[in-house]
């Protein structure tokens, strides 16, 4: 009855904000981050000019600076888009591996207990191994090139797609499942018609948490490996071993943008894929 009742005030809720017009909707999407950047930028420069004095603000110069030096400077700013190439594009190929191995792994779990209860401890034990003490084992073990970035890439973001699909394929209703059992449905046709669809949003949910944890691999592994083509974690460790306080924060916020980028681009992916008739159920 409690979950009746949440459930009709969440969809009172929606039709009221619905129900606004266009233009006081797009206020109460925009107005509380915007009022919440303006807060930060001031305690960002009420520290950087009254906390700190002139000889220490290298340690949080100011924003009009960090845009100044790091973006506004060509020769820094492109050294940082070369960067986010090589960091994109491991992360990514990082990402697409994790998607296929979790989702074979989450798939052959769901359809045998057996396989589950032999696979999933050792799915947490991966999740709880810190990465950083991973990291020097996988470059003893394959180099410390491009390969190893994205085995650090598929290591810390296969967890969540594994859970989070597992979740997903056992989430189909047992109703759902008798109707397939009465009409003599196998494994494969309960599998693609039934589990698969239900399992969708809990999917793109797992593929949206990995997606960041993916981009934090490869900037890890670049920045700890330190060979090949300089991705954004050789320019933070140069950056620190310079004190380049500017070039290190503009650096920080193109690895923040690329990590909401990838974050976004998969909802927006799950929003074409299933926003439609998910909403509307």
């Amino acid at each position: 009855m409690t979950a009746q009742v949440d459930q009709l005030a969440d969809k009172e809720r929606l039709i009221d904000f619905k129900q606004l017009s266009r233009g006081r909707r797009l206020a109460r999407l925009t107005l509380p981050p915007l009022v919440f950047g303006v807060c930060f930028l001031i305690v960002w420069y009420a520290i950087a000019y009254l906390v700190l004095d002139e000889k220490r603000r290298f340690l949080l110069s100011p924003l009009h600076e960090v845009l100044q030096v790091g973006f506004f400077d060509w020769d820094n700013f492109s050294r940082i888009l070369k960067g986010l190439w090589w960091t994109g594009r491991v992360s990514l190929m990082g990402l697409l591996i994790s998607i296929v191995i979790g989702c074979l792994l989450a798939m052959a779990m769901s359809q045998s207990k057996l396989v589950e209860r032999a696979v999933f401890p050792y799915m947490v034990t991966l999740q709880a191994i810190p990465i950083l003490a991973m990291v020097p084992l996988i470059g003893f073990w394959w180099g410390y090139g491009q390969f190893s970035r994205v085995i650090v890439c598929v290591v810390i973001s296969l967890f969540p797609i594994v859970v989070n699909t597992l979740l997903g394929l056992q989430s189909a209703e047992p109703e759902m499942h008798d109707m397939f059992t009465l009409h003599n449905a196998g494994r494969l046709t309960r599998l693609q018609k039934l589990m698969f669809p239900a399992a969708l949003p809990a999917m793109f949910a797992g593929f949206r948490i990995s997606a960041g944890l993916s981009v934090v691999g490869a900037i890890v592994g670049d920045f700890f490996f330190g060979q090949g083509p300089a991705g954004l974690g050789q320019l933070l460790r140069r950056y620190v071993n310079n004190v380049q306080g500017e070039e290190l924060l503009a650096t920080i916020i193109v690895s923040s943008i690329l990590g909401i980028v990838v974050f976004w681009s998969f909802g927006l992916l799950r929003k074409i894929v299933i926003g439609k008739w998910y909403e509307a159920a």
